[in-house]
């Protein structure tokens, strides 16, 4: 097709192709707040006071009913407004991480409430602390059942972090947006950055697909 010039962009590949780095690193730093955080929501969702489970789903629904581009530009730029220095990166993680917390919570609340209830009357009736019992025994349990769909997790965030090239952190989208100015060529960039991201993504779904089935069959 004579109006594609990949050639000309064969010079840019390893400096796009340095933005993996950048975005994987963001990516996983941001599931891991999100993972911890997400935790604790999860726990407090399932509590027996009211006004802890109230303020956890106030949490979720809030993180969850506005756009993440809207919560990504209230960090970058509202907080210096209260003078609160941040970086674009630091930014990009602080929003990702809540967000994530906000999905993440209500995947492990499901994987707390699949565990065989049964388990927790025994495990009371032997006089194990509830923190004991959440820890030891309904945790794992649930992380067990619920794995596949933190790692789903992990590609969704993997695909959305392309919108932190908004704030100039230079992930594989915004390096794509610097050769797009230096050569001109948008269609063939836009292209090349987009079977980085499938490539990607593929191969995380492949991993995980892998690790759902070495799960059956420890089960």
């Amino acid at each position: 097709m004579d109006f594609l010039k990949f050639d000309q962009i064969v010079p840019y590949i390893p400096y796009i192709t340095q933005g993996v780095w950048v975005t994987l690193s963001f990516v996983s730093v941001a599931l891991i707040i999100g993972l911890i955080l997400g935790i604790i929501i999860s726990i407090l969702k399932i509590s027996r006071y009211t006004i802890l489970r109230l303020g956890a789903d106030f949490y979720t629904s809030l993180f969850r009913g506005t756009p993440l581009i809207l919560q990504l530009a209230i960090f970058y730029f509202g907080l210096p407004q209260m003078g609160i220095d941040i970086t674009a990166y630091q930014a990009g993680i602080l929003a990702f991480g809540l967000n994530s917390a906000a999905y993440v919570s209500e995947i492990i609340r499901a994987g707390i409430q699949a565990v065989d209830k049964g388990q927790v009357e025994a495990s009371k009736a032997l006089g194990v602390s509830n923190r004991h019992m959440m820890i030891n025994i309904i945790l794992p349990q649930a992380f067990k059942n619920i794995l596949p769909a933190l790692f789903n997790e992990f590609i969704n965030l993997t695909k959305e972090s392309a919108i932190v090239s908004t704030i100039a952190v230079t992930d594989i989208m915004r390096r794509a947006q610097i050769v797009n100015a230096q050569v001109g060529l948008y269609l063939e960039t836009l292209l090349f950055v987009g079977l980085i991201y499938y490539t990607l993504v593929m191969g995380l779904t492949l991993i995980g697909r892998l690790l759902e089935r070495r799960l059956k069959r420890g089960d």
